[in-house]
């Protein structure tokens, strides 16, 4: 039965910066039949209301998912955005230059917001210490035909803050 079929979706949510909200916003997901893929918690970071931006990745069924959001809601948890999984494509990249200096946060949350895509890994280097320069390879999922617009983003960041890039080869090794 296609109904009943488990997908990928994301929730969009807005936390209260108090010791325990993520737990309680993850239980009405486990109590609900989800299950967990990853979460993004921006602590460092705060929406105009205030409060931490978190995203969730999970697997559930659709209508388990509805009934997730809606236990989210009666929980008195603030559901930005809920969905189906809408990123398809990703590529990987390296940023070189003073990352820790240029504030690495600020970097990674502007590569979210102008992407609007996610990263799903980071892996920072700094060799000779925080104060000389540094390389981060980032993994960033993307929406189906968003590389080349994704890419750009990156390259814009980078140039704000004095960053060189290393992008990834195109199909074929072509650059």
């Amino acid at each position: 039965m296609s109904g009943e079929e488990v997908r990928a979706y994301t929730v969009r949510l807005e936390l209260v910066d108090e010791p325990g909200e993520l737990l309680r916003a993850l239980g009405p997901i486990a109590n609900n039949g989800g299950n967990l893929l990853s979460i993004f918690h921006e602590r460092g970071n705060v929406t105009p209301r205030g409060h931490i931006p978190v995203e969730v990745d999970l697997e559930a069924t659709p209508d388990r998912f509805e009934d997730i959001v809606d236990a989210l809601r009666e929980a008195g948890i603030n559901v930005i955005q809920a969905g189906q999984e809408r990123y398809s494509e990703e590529l990987s990249v390296v940023l070189i230059g003073h990352l820790v200096e240029t504030d690495l946060s600020d970097t990674v949350s502007r590569l979210r917001e102008e992407t609007h895509g996610r990263v799903t890994d980071l892996s920072l280097s700094a060799p000779e210490g925080a104060d000389e320069r540094s390389s981060a390879r980032i993994r960033l999922a993307t929406e189906q035909g968003s590389v080349a617009s994704t890419l750009s983003a990156v390259r814009s960041v980078a140039d704000e803050k004095d960053l060189d890039v290393v992008e990834p080869l195109a199909v074929g090794g072509e650059a």
